[in-house]
């Protein structure tokens, strides 16, 4: 199944291109990321109740008519892999940065990019991991018995600034995730998937979730010796550098996922400085005389 929050961070069953209001008599909770443990929580009690929802369809939306928010709302932990893709700059060992969830903004929302001076601003399409169930010391063997599910992510990055990965990753709007969490059962294998990122219309990173250098089992045995997880963590898996491009004023980001969907995002940047295509700052026009 899948699974949206949407406009007034209501909660909502997606069904093809629409998305059926979930009751919160079927899910509780005081707030968003509340019903979202709630419905981990009883997943399987309430399965056939989702079933007859989205048969009854009641109140059902178009999904290109409403505004969607983040799947994850506020997860205690957003953990990202470092250099997990066998390219140019892969890692040996799995390792993590955590990415402030204040910085999580929904499909279609706006990346603000700030005014500190970052030698350039990148996209990092990812597939994101979200926890099922608790634990410590995780072995890989059993790991994936603990995904509740999967969703889409793009890392924003702003290079070179600070000396931390907090203030690279994590300013605000620089997490969004999306379209929808789907679960675990409707996507197989999740390191046969594709992965496609296009800026303003042009194909720029395409690669598959089968070139992690360190697989999702190797990243949950990881995480869950050094900090543990808890129902709701997410794990960003990593992107494939090759073919990362700037993000500058004006573009349109679309990050696809085989059996996710399109992310959508633009940018927006007041102060409209411009990258070539390698990254490298271009000096602002002359004025005409």
């Amino acid at each position: 199944m899948k699974f949206a929050f949407f406009d007034n961070d209501e909660f909502g069953l997606v069904t093809g291109a629409e998305v059926v209001p979930i009751p919160p008599s079927l899910v509780p909770g005081t707030d968003p990321q509340g019903r979202l443990l709630e419905l981990i929580d009883s997943y399987e009690r309430i399965r056939d109740g989702l079933t007859a929802l989205a048969a009854d369809g009641s109140g059902r939306r178009p999904l290109a008519e409403v505004t969607l928010r983040p799947p994850v709302p506020r997860p205690t932990q957003l953990l990202c892999a470092v250099k997990n893709y066998a390219d140019d700059r892969q890692g040996v060992e799995a390792d993590f940065f955590l990415k402030s969830p204040l910085s999580l903004v929904g499909s279609g929302a706006t990346i603000h990019l700030p005014p500190d001076a970052a030698r350039v601003f990148h996209h990092e399409p990812e597939l994101a991991v979200v926890i099922g169930t608790a634990g410590t010391d995780i072995p890989a063997d059993r790991a994936l018995s603990h995904v509740f599910g999967y969703t889409g992510f793009l890392d924003v990055s702003a290079r070179d600034l600070g000396s931390t990965y907090y203030y690279k990753k994590s300013f605000r709007t620089f997490g969004p995730m999306g379209p929808v969490l789907v679960t675990a059962d409707e996507i197989g294998d999740p390191h046969q998937l594709r992965v496609r990122l296009r800026v303003n219309g042009e194909l720029r990173q395409d690669f598959s979730t089968g070139q992690m250098a360190n697989r999702i089992d190797r990243l949950i045995e990881v995480a869950s010796h050094v900090g543990g997880l808890v129902p709701g963590d997410v794990i960003a898996t990593g992107t494939y550098h090759i073919g990362m491009g700037p993000l500058q004023d004006g573009d349109s980001v679309e990050m696809s996922i085989e059996h996710i969907g399109d992310l959508h995002a633009r940018v927006v940047d007041p102060q409209q400085r411009r990258w070539d295509a390698s990254g490298v700052r271009l000096e602002p026009a002359s004025p005409r005389a």
